[in-house]
């Protein structure tokens, strides 16, 4: 079944325009999802909108949205203004600039989606655009307004396609000095500089998606399955906390120089998740 597009419009660098759609590329649809029941009767429960000062459910068509000016002081907007200030969406995603691909820090990158060819006639510009970018090794910034906000997207080459990732704006990324400030300025040197580097040259390797699996939604999985067949899960038993050991000891450990160094297990890769229980499935959130 081909996958669903989440939003069609248009590719266009300069005068080069092509038909293009937007696909998710990382989606939490596939984890396990529960439903809140009540305890006595197993039927599901349901949120309502109550009133904080008289305790009354308030339907939807008497709700508003009100921003705060002060303490119990709203501004009140219709769901018309509301809709009104949304910046009108022309589905057109307009290439501002292309730059090197470092060019964005990684805490602005927001959310991943595939940006394909949504028309055979439009491969030709898409490849050119595509393989363009690929020899001059550069990215794309360009902006549109996506699901009612007006979003930067960076666009860059996958594979035999594009990836499309929406991009924070300056002011939702805080600044690093806020967790940052109060950290000493130390000079690392001499054998512990050494030890580090020669811990962090003897376990390089190559990141593979695969090898790392998420140990809770497998946790969650082997739960529910032994539920249903009415087993019963031993708890897992915490970690034994780890003591605190001097620096320059524990880089020698680490490293292998001291006494009590083992040497490192052979790497082994990650089980995969345990699959959901089909049981289970019908509990999942629609």
């Amino acid at each position: 079944m081909a996958p669903r597009a989440n939003w069609k419009g248009f590719l266009k660098v300069g005068e080069v325009v092509c038909p293009v759609a937007l696909y998710t590329a990382a989606s939490t649809s596939d984890r396990i999802a529960f439903h809140t029941l009540n305890r006595e009767t197993g039927n599901r429960v349901r949120r309502e909108f109550v009133d904080s000062e008289s305790g009354k459910v308030v339907e939807h068509d008497d709700q508003v949205k009100g921003y705060e000016v002060a303490s119990g002081d709203y501004v009140v907007l219709e769901p018309d203004e509301v809709a009104a200030a949304v910046p009108e969406a022309d589905k057109t995603l307009d290439v501002d600039a292309f730059i090197s691909c470092g060019d964005v820090d990684d805490v602005y990158f927001d959310k991943p989606y595939y940006l394909a060819p949504s028309d055979r006639s439009a491969q030709e510009a898409y490849d050119l655009i595509r393989e363009g970018m690929r020899a001059k090794k550069v990215v794309a910034i360009a902006q549109t307004v996506l699901f009612r906000r007006m979003r930067t997207l960076l666009i860059r080459p996958h594979g035999p396609g594009l990836v499309a990732s929406t991009l924070n704006f300056d002011y939702e990324v805080r600044s690093a000095k806020e967790a940052f400030s109060g950290l000493p300025e130390l000079k690392i040197k001499g054998e512990m500089l050494d030890l580090a580097r020669h811990i962090i040259d003897t376990k390089r390797g190559e990141f593979d998606p695969a090898a790392y699996d998420d140990r809770y939604e497998a946790a969650l999985a082997d739960l529910v399955k032994a539920k249903i067949e009415g087993r019963k899960i031993a708890p897992i038993k915490p970690k034994a906390p780890t003591k605190s050991v001097d620096l320059m000891e524990a880089l020698r450990l680490s490293a292998g120089g001291g006494k009590t160094a083992a040497k490192p297990a052979p790497a082994k890769k990650a089980k995969a998740p345990a699959s959901k229980p089909a049981d289970a499935s019908r509990r999942k959130a629609s």
